[in-house]
């Protein structure tokens, strides 16, 4: 496809997120995201439950829909192995659809655009972009959803953006499913080990951004 093709299709993918974002916030989608509202729905599928979750959470990136609370009613639901599991499956499968969105519809006019030293930098990102995609979600410091679709506009394997953001989404994931796994026992009075192993993980994944800022502003 020619340049104007692939500008064609940029501005497409450009246009696609603006009217996503613009939909939740006008529309307020991300009320059926409400824990209750959404356990409640998904759990009046029966069987068919985990299907329903994981296909929630394959569809929320693309549309910019937040995945904590879809994260906290897996845990609920499915409690902490099978939560981690579906919530893993559904978080990596929507972060790919954004990256694929992305990458057919916006690297080509990018890939033009690049010259000298943006065209080397290219290069390099897909020959180390792994590394790129580990940092950024063992570290919870930068948007989920956009970064999805940022990745797809570089040169970055999709093999290797899949692999590592599976592997590195799986620390937060697990502590955020073992926390919420044991909320609906904390209402009724019950500390679990369920909870204070999962408060622990969410405070140590919470910590990181900070032990990384002070140590980036050392080094600066």
């Amino acid at each position: 496809m020619g340049f104007m093709g692939n500008r064609l299709r940029f501005v497409l993918l450009i246009t696609f997120i603006i009217v996503a974002i613009t939909t939740v916030k006008f529309t307020g989608l991300n009320r059926y995201l409400d824990e209750v509202r959404l356990r409640e729905w998904i759990e009046g599928y029966g069987e068919l439950g985990p299907i329903v979750y994981m296909l929630v959470y394959s569809i929320a990136p693309s549309l910019m829909l937040p995945g904590l609370p879809i994260t906290i009613v897996g845990g609920v639901l499915f409690g902490p192995v099978f939560g981690t599991v579906y919530t893993s499956i559904g978080a990596t499968i929507g972060a790919s659809i954004a990256f694929l969105v992305a990458r057919y519809m916006g690297r080509g006019w990018v890939g033009e655009m690049l010259k000298g030293r943006w065209k080397e930098l290219d290069a390099e990102v897909e020959r180390q972009g792994w590394k790129v995609v580990a940092f950024t979600r063992l570290i919870p410091l930068f948007p989920f959803n956009m970064l999805n679709y940022a990745f797809g506009l570089t040169r970055i394997r999709f093999s290797h953006y899949f692999l590592a953001s599976f592997i590195f989404m799986l620390p937060g994931v697990v502590a955020y499913v073992v926390f919420s796994s044991s909320l609906l026992g904390l209402l009724k009075g019950n500390v679990s080990k369920e909870f204070v192993i999962g408060l622990i993980l969410v405070a140590a994944i919470s910590a990181i951004p900070v032990i990384y800022k002070r140590g980036l502003i050392r080094r600066l």
